[in-house]
């Protein structure tokens, strides 16, 4: 999938691997967001490492499961302390203690994507800044054959720019700029995603 961007001319960041999680990722960063392209790389990690809530080995293997999770970050001015979901902290091997990830409840739904809040400013991007895409991320749709029976989902649309809603099929649709130059990649059949910029 990394490669199709790279095809239309978008650059590539910097790539991971994470420690204790099992998974390692592609990265595209925009002015207001990545893109995330995550995989696992090591079961046995996925499986039992501090990680191992988060179900991706599972997640991965099962083609009813949603393939899409959303990081949320605070805005610069949000000092507030409380989570926007109720959840569970992960404190990944590859953070230093306490910049942990807060997870959303509906982690156990493999139907719904998995929902993950960041409550620091820095969102653990490298340093220096890496090398951005200059496109705005205008909107997110995300649709899953889920009911959110957590209530994780109908809070986590309340986000500028992302809704969540019901569908029969998981599909994510990015939109770039408004579609200022009204291309479109969809990654059908090979995943579920379509990009619009």
């Amino acid at each position: 999938m990394a490669d199709r961007l790279l095809e239309q001319g978008f650059r590539e960041g910097s790539r991971n691997t994470h420690p204790g999680q099992g998974t390692a990722n592609r990265r595209f960063f925009f002015a207001n967001g990545m893109v995330e392209f995550l995989w696992v790389r090591d079961a046995h990690e996925a499986n039992t490492g501090p990680g191992r809530n988060l179900h991706f080995s599972e997640r991965a293997t099962d083609p009813t499961a949603s393939p899409f999770g959303i990081i949320f970050v605070p805005c610069k001015d949000n000092a507030s302390p409380d989570m926007p979901f109720p959840g569970w902290h992960y404190q990944p091997d590859y953070f230093p203690l306490p910049t942990g990830f807060h997870v959303g409840a509906n982690s156990e739904n493999y139907l719904e994507p998995l929902c993950f809040y960041f409550p620091f400013h820095n969102p653990g991007v490298p340093l220096p800044q890496p090398e951005r895409n200059s496109q705005r991320i205008t909107e997110v749709v995300i649709s899953t054959p889920s009911i959110d029976t957590d209530g994780v989902l109908a809070l986590a649309s309340r986000c500028d720019r992302l809704s969540i809603q019901s569908a029969c099929e998981h599909l994510m649709e990015i939109t770039l700029e408004h579609r200022a130059l009204g291309h479109t990649q969809d990654f059908r059949p090979a995943m579920p995603l379509i990009l619009h910029w």
